[in-house]
């Protein structure tokens, strides 16, 4: 049996602390059998808590950071005390070679930065991005990507990111070549802006990419299945993503309050549930959870802050999946196959930058 992979937990981050961060890993051991982790955190607290997982000790061992990363601290103070924190420990476990994927619940913004600073980006890549799958009425999720980490991108950008998406699709959800889109305010040719109509030209010329470049996507077109990647830059991505999520609990808060209106309506949901439990599950994040920072060297995945056990346990699967089809490597040598001239920055254009963590 092929040697498993180490993934390194930042077992203190998160919104509902360490026992849940645990038990979503005890819950990952048992979907993937043979799975090995680093949990890095304060050792003592760490021990104690896996007297309630005795089975998990024998596919763990513990790393000791005596720190933790607040829910508000700054990028610029989590650098600084990186190599005393359980995020910058377990990332630094894989800039070591030690473990082949990290997971954190805790600070976006301070992930990304030490992510960035630690792991530098791949050879031909300006940018790394942030990927996240996204239900769908299909069979498959929407991977969509960036979704927070650049405001403002150029072409080459785009292009960079619809390649590092398709090879995150064909990882985790096993596609040979899957369909990508640029989300736009249109669907026709001449919509939209200089940026992504060259990032459109540029992908309609580059057959040998292993995706199928589709065209544009509207954003009330996101989750029908259309499409396998979703690409845009990290403002309207983020946006999207926030209304996504916004939008699933509204539809679940109205139906809940229909449902409890009347005794008649009360009787509805007793009929319905079936159909009702099926839409919880469909639109519940739990399920979906797990956004990764394509382009770096090495695999870093975040984690909702406020998950459950089961999308803690969705969050380490999705970077099991991706270690154990060495992510990293898939995407440089895509990156390889690209011929795309860097593009002259068209007068005007603002250079890409950073979004403000």
């Amino acid at each position: 049996m092929t040697e498993q992979p180490w993934i390194a937990i930042d077992a203190m981050g998160g919104d509902e602390g360490l026992a849940v961060m645990l038990a979503g890993v005890a819950r990952a051991r048992r979907a993937f059998e043979g799975s090995r982790f680093l949990l890095v955190g304060d050792e003592a607290a760490i021990r104690e808590a896996l007297v309630a997982h005795p089975n998990l000790s024998q596919n763990a061992e513990v790393v000791h950071a005596p720190e933790v990363v607040g829910p508000s601290e700054k990028p610029s103070q989590a650098i600084r005390r990186a190599k005393r924190t359980s995020m910058g420990v377990a990332i630094d476990l894989v800039k070591q070679g030690r473990a082949a994927a990290a997971v954190s619940a805790g600070n976006t913004g301070a992930l990304m930065a030490m992510a960035k600073v630690a792991l530098r980006t791949l050879p031909g890549i300006d940018r790394p991005a942030l990927a996240a799958p996204l239900p769908t009425l299909g069979d498959n999720d929407v991977v969509m990507l960036d979704l927070g980490a650049n405001t403002e991108v150029d072409a080459r950008n785009l292009v960079q990111f619809a390649v590092m998406g398709a090879a995150y699709a064909r990882t985790i959800m096993d596609l040979e070549r899957p369909r990508v889109a640029l989300l736009n305010i249109g669907s026709e040719d001449q919509k939209g802006t200089d940026v992504i109509r060259d990032a459109a030209t540029q992908l309609k010329a580059a057959a040998h990419l292993p995706l199928a470049f589709t065209g544009f996507v509207e954003g009330d077109k996101l989750a029908r299945g259309n499409h396998d990647v979703i690409v845009c830059d990290g403002f309207a991505g983020n946006i999207a993503l926030k209304t996504a999520e916004g939008t699933a609990r509204f539809v679940a808060d109205l139906l809940k309050r229909a449902f409890t209106s009347s005794i008649r309506s009360k009787v509805g949901f007793l009929i319905s549930r079936p159909a009702t439990e099926l839409l919880k599950h469909h639109l519940d994040p739990n399920n979906h959870n797990g956004a990764v920072f394509l382009g770096l060297n090495g695999i870093v995945v975040k984690s909702h802050g406020s998950a459950n056990e089961r999308g803690v346990a969705t969050a380490i699967g999705n970077a099991t999946k991706m270690a154990r089809a060495d992510l990293t490597r898939r995407i440089a040598e895509d990156l390889g196959l690209e011929h795309v001239a860097r593009p002259a920055r068209r007068a005007g254009t603002p250079k890409p930058q950073d979004a403000a963590a």
